[in-house]
């Protein structure tokens, strides 16, 4: 139980990587808030596996670029649960386009509102409540690195959330909060599968030849925010099977 009582806002956990580290936070005792955009019936049900497991959960729903909500969403974890742990910042969107000419405007603004202003956005409403000891955890992803000609403006923002990362850890130092990320590799999630129509993994495979389960990135995130990591901040943690990169 290394989360025993832990308050832990997590935003996307209605499905995908969010919910995997959810149930695998709950297993260890954290109690969880679920923000979530608007799969209402995803985020019920993992709130209701939480609560099956014995922990408090609730659900919030709205969008991590409204100011207000993400002050809601962390008042309503806060007046819940009594305080705020952890945060995990793990919405996102994508849009491929294998053109640059091609990319659509809102698209481009969508994905910077959900993948980083909002990142940012919600960190701040979440701030003031966390002490020393805190967390804030960060989803990035290989393409920050890599890159990726399908995402172009996808990885950008995969890329501003690394630079955030460093950079806000630098500022928290002197609370005694720590703050870092995780950039998996390919995961087969409901997003790849609704961008790329990916077909479903052969789990016969080993486990560095095919895509990632939401189930085995997870325990990258319980480390870094459990006590055996209290070394670690401003750094990024990288389950992606096997591609070798820098940083």
């Amino acid at each position: 139980m290394q989360l025993e009582n832990k308050s832990v806002l997590i935003t996307g956990a209605d499905s995908g990587i969010g919910k995997a580290v959810a149930l695998l936070f709950a297993k260890e005792g954290a109690n969880i808030a679920i923000a979530y955009h608007s799969d209402e019936d995803g985020a019920k049900k993992v709130m209701n596996e939480i609560i099956a497991k014995g922990r408090k959960s609730i659900i919030v729903q709205g969008d991590v670029n409204d100011s207000n909500f993400c002050k809601e969403a962390v008042e309503k974890t806060v007046s819940t649960f009594g305080n705020l742990d952890i945060l995990i910042n793990n919405a996102g969107t994508q849009f491929p386009s294998d053109n640059i000419e091609n990319l659509d405007e809102e698209n481009i603004r969508t994905t910077f509102n959900s993948n980083i202003i909002g990142m940012i956005l919600m960190t701040k409403a979440a701030f003031p409540h966390l002490k020393m000891g805190g967390s804030v955890l960060n989803t990035t992803s290989a393409t920050a690195y890599q890159g990726h000609e399908e995402l172009l403006d996808y990885s950008a923002t995969k890329g501003a959330i690394v630079s955030f990362t460093r950079s806000l850890a630098l500022q928290a130092k002197p609370k005694g909060i720590r703050v870092n990320a995780v950039a998996p590799g390919p995961v087969a999630t409901p997003l790849t599968e609704k961008t790329f129509g990916d077909e479903e993994e052969d789990d016969s495979k080993p486990p560095l030849e095919r895509n990632a389960t939401e189930e085995e990135i997870a325990p990258s995130y319980l480390f870094l925010v459990s006590e055996q990591a209290a070394q670690i901040t401003g750094q990024v943690l990288h389950p992606n099977g096997g591609i070798i990169i820098s940083g």
